[in-house]
């Protein structure tokens, strides 16, 4: 997701649908706030605004996903957010080319994704592999039950060879793509305040029956966990995702052989907790407005925080995997041949061959999504060095 920063004052209208539907929502959160005794912190208020069934900003049926462009070239205004695989289908095709080592290096044919939005970059990856000769099983763990009927319909000519889980599988071999996966889970947040105690901080209801932040002494687990990052620092507040990092510990349990490739927007912990980071990075996404107030149309608006990559790092050693390499999205596609497709377009039409490479130039601008996004890469049974960290490994500053 790569919106413009805007302010909430500044957030586009809503229809009477989506007003309506966000009241629901927002009735919901305040019953369960009233249910857990006026104070919820927001890791499960954010779940709820997300993930409650029917209602959250996942599970409900609202446009999420733009496709940025028709096949005229226009600009198409839907949805919240526009991701990689949306922007240009060279994306998917670079990264299948990373997959692709993966799968034969570990002598492996499924791929497992979680979270495949609109289903582009199963798509652009499939195509891909096809097109380098490896015939895969594609798996695709989805919790919007909406997304998972458009990548239905999108993915339909591959037949059998997608499949749609509905949990975990107890055990898998090959490669996982997960892409702006972890920066939707939960994140609990935290703050110092000017005596320099440890809060938490949740959601209540203020007089009005709007939701206000409200702050509570935090938690032995959540104290260890924060002191293990950085020193208290008064008047600081931030966000961990402790749900995050014990997802990627538990890939240890099921991932027998293979690899992962999480890309997501996000910093090292050395960079993430830095002391002028006084904010966090929460930020929501509507309409393609990016602000910074989670209370703002509940239901229908993305929630996110930027990804610890360091935390994902620890996770992954503690479940018992191997770190095999971490670097830039820029970095990761250059070295995994993202130029090489894109010199198979054909130059001759001029007009056509700059609406490939515009997309091209976004995924790797320093000031666009190029640094900002990371990439990381965990498994265990994979021998050869992976493609995509071959230059500008960054492992050593985890």
């Amino acid at each position: 997701m790569y919106p413009q920063r805007t302010q909430p004052d500044s957030l586009p209208s809503l229809d009477a649908a989506a007003a309506t539907h966000s009241a629901h929502v927002a009735a919901h959160l305040a019953q369960a706030i009233a249910q857990a005794g006026g104070w919820l912190p927001f890791d499960r208020w954010m779940a709820q605004a997300l993930y409650a069934p029917g209602l959250g900003y996942y599970t409900a049926g609202a446009v999420k996903l733009a496709s940025p462009r028709d096949a005229q070239g226009k600009a198409l205004p839907t949805g919240d957010f526009v991701t990689a695989p949306e922007l240009t289908p060279l994306f998917a095709h670079t990264l299948a080319r990373q997959a692709a080592q993966i799968l034969q290096d570990t002598q492996t044919r499924a791929v497992l994704e979680f979270g495949a939005g609109s289903g582009a970059l199963a798509a652009g990856v499939l195509e891909e592999l096809d097109r380098l000769g490896l015939d895969v099983q594609y798996r695709i763990l989805e919790v919007s039950a909406d997304l998972r009927q458009r990548q239905q319909q999108r993915l339909a000519a591959y037949g059998a060879r997608v499949q749609w889980l509905d949990a975990l599988p107890e055990r898998f071999e090959g490669c996982v793509l997960a892409n702006e996966v972890l920066d939707a889970m939960p994140v609990t947040l935290f703050a110092w305040d000017e005596q320099g105690h440890l809060m938490e901080r949740g959601v209540a209801l203020g007089g009005d029956g709007d939701f206000a932040w409200a702050d509570r002494p935090a938690n032995d687990e959540l104290a260890q966990a924060v002191a293990a990052r950085m020193p208290p620092l008064p008047g600081y507040a931030s966000e961990i995702n402790l749900q995050a990092r014990a997802w990627v510990r538990a890939m240890g349990q099921w991932l027998a052989r293979g690899a992962a490739l999480l890309v997501d927007y996000g910093f090292p912990q050395s960079e993430y907790y830095h002391p002028q980071r006084t904010g966090g990075t929460l930020m929501c996404h509507l309409r393609h407005h990016a602000h910074a107030d989670p209370f703002a149309a509940p239901g229908l608006q993305d929630i996110t925080a930027h990804v610890d990559f360091t935390a994902m790092a620890d996770a992954a050693l503690a479940g018992g995997l191997e770190v095999l390499g971490y670097t830039s999205q820029a970095r990761f596609l250059m070295n995994a041949g993202l130029l090489q497709i894109l010199g198979r377009q054909d130059a001759g039409d001029a007009q056509a061959y700059a609406r490939l490479a515009a997309p091209v130039q976004k995924l790797l601008s320093e000031a666009e999504m190029g640094e900002l996004f990371k990439v990381l890469a965990v498994g265990r049974g994979v021998d050869a060095p992976l493609i995509g960290f071959a230059r500008g490994d960054r492992r050593g500053g985890l």
